[in-house]
């Protein structure tokens, strides 16, 4: 993912919704100097700092790639997730994502737009994730669900990588 196409998405989001990039930072939680070195492309964000970007503007996460051509990989503290497909419907936006998870670490995000749900089908290893306060369990051949418009965290259990699927629901608005 290009740091540079990232950040003038970031920047046009945010000024096609006539927000201040003050404004914006202050409620993504992240640094009034990180959002300007992401909007400039001089900063690769984190997974978790572009989550929280696209929560506060209420728009997918895809919606930062300008016109993928490659399958794109973002990288947070714990996982890799890599987007194989956006699909849509009459009232949802959809994100498919092959998902890694290292063990020893675990990954806090911020929430997401009001709605979003994550479903997660683990292939490998031994999860656990979902509301920071209340995560779920899930080992290969299980599932998991939970609306993500809180804060939430992913952790592999053991020693194993967990390898999973993850499907993002974004409802239109």
């Amino acid at each position: 993912m290009d740091p540079a196409v990232v950040g003038r998405r970031v920047r046009a989001l945010r000024e096609e919704q006539g927000i201040s990039l003050s404004t914006l930072a202050r409620l993504a939680g992240v640094g009034k100097a990180t959002l300007s070195g992401l909007e400039n492309g001089t900063r690769n964000p984190t997974l978790e700092t572009l989550w929280s970007v696209t929560a506060q503007l209420g728009v997918p996460f895809t919606a930062l790639l300008a016109e993928p051509t490659a399958e794109p990989t973002v990288h947070g503290t714990a996982v890799t997730a890599t987007l194989l497909e956006v699909f849509t419907d009459t009232d949802a936006t959809y994100e498919l994502y092959r998902m890694r998870v290292a063990p020893g670490v675990v990954q806090l995000s911020p929430a997401h737009a009001s709605g979003v749900t994550e479903h997660i089908t683990v292939f490998a290893g031994v999860l656990r994730a979902g509301p920071a306060d209340a995560p779920l369990t899930a080992s290969a051949g299980g599932h998991l669900r939970w609306v993500s418009d809180v804060s939430h965290s992913y952790a592999a259990v053991g020693d194993e990588e967990v390898a999973a699927s993850l499907l993002l629901r974004y409802p239109r608005r």
